[in-house]
Formats: structure tokens, C-alpha cells, sequence
């Protein structure tokens, strides 16, 4: 058995990487094309587009590790059961229960490869990848590593701890500058309320202004600051919540709901990238089944299945997900409950093979 489960586990990692190097590349292709289409924008040129493209293939790879999953399950398992070694394992005494638990295993090497670059890979190189294209687009501000975004007009330097969204802003510092280049002030503020592109509400303000041999310091609940950003440069200071890693989510969830707004959208991020990893599990055990069927039927056949049922789960995820949001439906249920039914129905199935 442990021979069989290995041989099992090997095929089918071979078929995962197989459809991982034909879906990465198609994916991204598809950014590509979509990228080219703003070259000879400001200083965007065509080996800007590929830069960005590559920079976001580890981002395509942890959305499409469901899809590796069932197609690379299909096809490692299609192709043992086409050669008839899956009708000799189950003469050995090997049940579809017991040969599902070899792909199973592969899917959690899977999970921890796309957990491992959720937090360490995917989402820097994702948000250095937009800040990049938005420089060379001539739309935004330069991100200083550890430092926060800064960007300046003529007269003020701007520095932005962090943008949670496009109506806050975190740990906020304005230095002003006089006529002469002397600088005449610095304001600090803890969070600012972005009610349009130039009004600025900045929260526990602390104001310094400087004169000839003099200092002088102020403290203010709120203040009113017109801010010099554009919308373009309010775009590009914003991070989308799929860009963040997951203990970011959870400290601008905690923030905005302690700030009294809505952090809808950063917690269902944060529960779809848990509802992305049991949707990895439940295409692999979806995947059997098409397995255990009549081998006539070709393993072309049964791949060009998998992946329009592939497509028709994730558009209804991402119908799901969205309906969650418009309603404020529990973003836990809505982000966990399609993988966990593909489960059941996969585990009834197995279950009655046995019984």
C-alpha cells in the first residue's frame, strides 16, 4: 500500500506541475496582453509590461492553485486509469477512498506552497509591481521601503504610513516649506478621513511650526487639510485587500472597526484566502470521481470536463463572494461554505463506493 501510495503521490505531483506550467503561463499572458495596452503611456515601455507581468505571477499562481489541483488530479489519475493501473491497484485491495488520500497528500504540500507565498511572496511583489507601473505611468507617489508612500508638490512634503482604502489614511505627516525653501511647519496626524481628493479630515493632530529662533507646538482633535493628491494619485496610494497579507487584513480589519467603519471587504479577503485553500482540497477530491468511471470515455474528454465544471465553480465562488459583500452576509460562510459543500458531495461519493 505504501508503494502504491507513493507511485499515486508522484503521478499526481508530476500532473500538478504539468498544469501548472501550462495555466501560469496562459494566465499571464492574458495580463500581459492587458498591460500592452498602456505602453508608450508616460514612461511605461514594453519591458516595463513583462516586469510587471512576472512580478504578479506568484499572485495567478495562489488564485489558480484550485484549478493546478483539479486538472493536475485529473490528469495524473486519468492517465493511470487509461493505462489500467488503477484497475490493479483496486484488485490489490486498494479502495477509491484509499487512493484519494495519496492526491489529498499532494494538496497539502500544495496549500503550504501557496501559504508560504500569501505571506512572504505574492503580496510585496504585487503591491512593489503596482507602484511600479503607477511611477512609470506618472500617477502616483514613490513607495520608500519600511518608510511608508511619500510624494511632494512645490511647496510640501507628504508622507503616508499606509492607505487602507481610498478614505483613510494612517499615520499622516505634512512638512511645509516657505517661500525660500525653510521649512515653516510639520503636521502629524494618527488617521485621516479622505472625503474627496483635495479635503483631507486629519484625526489627533499634532502641529509644530517653525520661526526664527522658535518652536512652537499644538494639539488638535481634528483638523481640515486640502491635500494636493489627485484622484489618479488616491488610486494608486490604495492598496486592494487581496494585495495584503493576512496579518495585514487582520490590522486594518481590527483598525477600521475600531475607527467605526466598515472593514467588510478586508475581512471577507481574509476568509477567502482560508475558503482557497479548502477549495484546493475539494477539487482534488472532486476530481476523483471522474476518475472512476468508464476509461472509454478518454482522459481528453474527461480533462476538458474538469475544467468547465473548474470554471463554473470559480465563477460561482466569485458570485457568492460578491453577493456577500452588497448583502453583509457572514463573510465565513460565504468564503468557506462552496469548498466545503464540493466536500461533502465528494465525501458521499466515496463513502457509498465503500458501503
Amino acid at each position: 500500500m505504501r508503494i502504491c501510495h507513493r507511485y499515486i503521490a508522484l503521478q499526481v505531483l508530476t500532473g500538478m506541475v504539468i498544469a501548472a506550467a501550462v495555466l501560469l503561463p496562459l494566465f499571464s499572458f492574458f495580463d500581459l496582453l492587458d498591460q500592452l495596452d498602456d505602453v508608450g503611456k508616460g514612461t511605461y515601455t514594453t519591458l516595463d509590461a513583462f516586469l510587471y507581468t512576472a512580478m504578479l505571477m506568484p499572485r495567478r499562481f495562489v488564485q489558480i492553485a484550485p484549478f493546478i489541483a483539479l486538472l493536475g488530479t485529473v490528469g495524473a489519475l486519468g492517465a493511470l486509469a487509461v493505462n489500467l493501473e488503477l484497475v490493479a491497484m483496486r484488485v490489490a485491495g486498494l479502495s477509491p477512498l484509499m487512493i484519494g488520500l495519496a492526491p489529498v497528500g499532494i494538496g497539502g504540500l500544495l496549500i503550504a506552497s501557496t501559504i508560504a507565498l500569501e505571506y512572504f511572496v505574492a503580496p510585496q511583489f504585487q503591491q512593489q509591481a503596482t507602484m511600479l507601473r503607477a511611477v512609470a505611468l506618472e500617477q502616483g507617489a514613490e513607495l520608500g521601503k519600511g518608510l511608508g508612500i511619500w510624494t511632494r508638490n512645490e511647496r510640501n512634503i507628504l508622507r503616508i504610513g499606509e492607505m487602507l482604502h481610498k478614505g483613510r489614511a494612517t499615520d499622516i505627516e505634512v512638512i511645509h516649506f516657505g517661500g525660500e525653501g525653510s521649512m515653516t511647519a510639520h503636521i502629524h496626524a494618527w488617521y485621516a478621513d479622505i472625503f474627496d481628493e483635495s479635503l483631507w479630515k486629519l484625526h489627533d493632530v499634532t502641529i509644530r511650526t517653525f520661526s526664527p529662533g522658535r518652536i512652537t507646538s499644538r494639539k488638535a482633535h481634528t483638523l481640515q487639510w486640502h491635500s494636493f493628491l489627485g484622484p489618479d494619485d488616491i488610486a494608486t496610494l490604495t492598496k486592494s485587500p487581496e494585495s495584503l497579507t493576512p496579518v495585514e487584513l487582520v490590522k486594518h480589519a481590527e483598525f477600521l472597526k475600531a475607527t467605526g467603519q466598515k472593514a467588510d471587504a478586508y475581512v471577507m479577503a481574509l476568509w477567502r484566502k482560508v475558503g482557497g485553500a479548502i477549495m484546493t482540497i475539494a477539487m482534488i477530491l472532486v476530481a476523483i470521481p471522474f476518475i472512476f468511471g468508464s476509461v472509454r470515455e478518454g482522459l481528453g474528454s474527461k480533462l476538458i470536463l474538469a475544467a468547465l465544471m473548474g470554471i463554473s465553480i470559480y465563477l460561482f465562488d466569485q458570485i457568492i463572494a460578491n453577493i456577500g459583500l452588497v448583502f453583509q452576509l457572514n463573510p465565513i460562510v460565504v468564503s468557506i461554505a462552496p469548498g466545503m459543500i464540493l466536500i461533502a458531495v465528494a465525501a458521499y461519493w466515496l463513502l457509498r463506493r465503500i458501503f
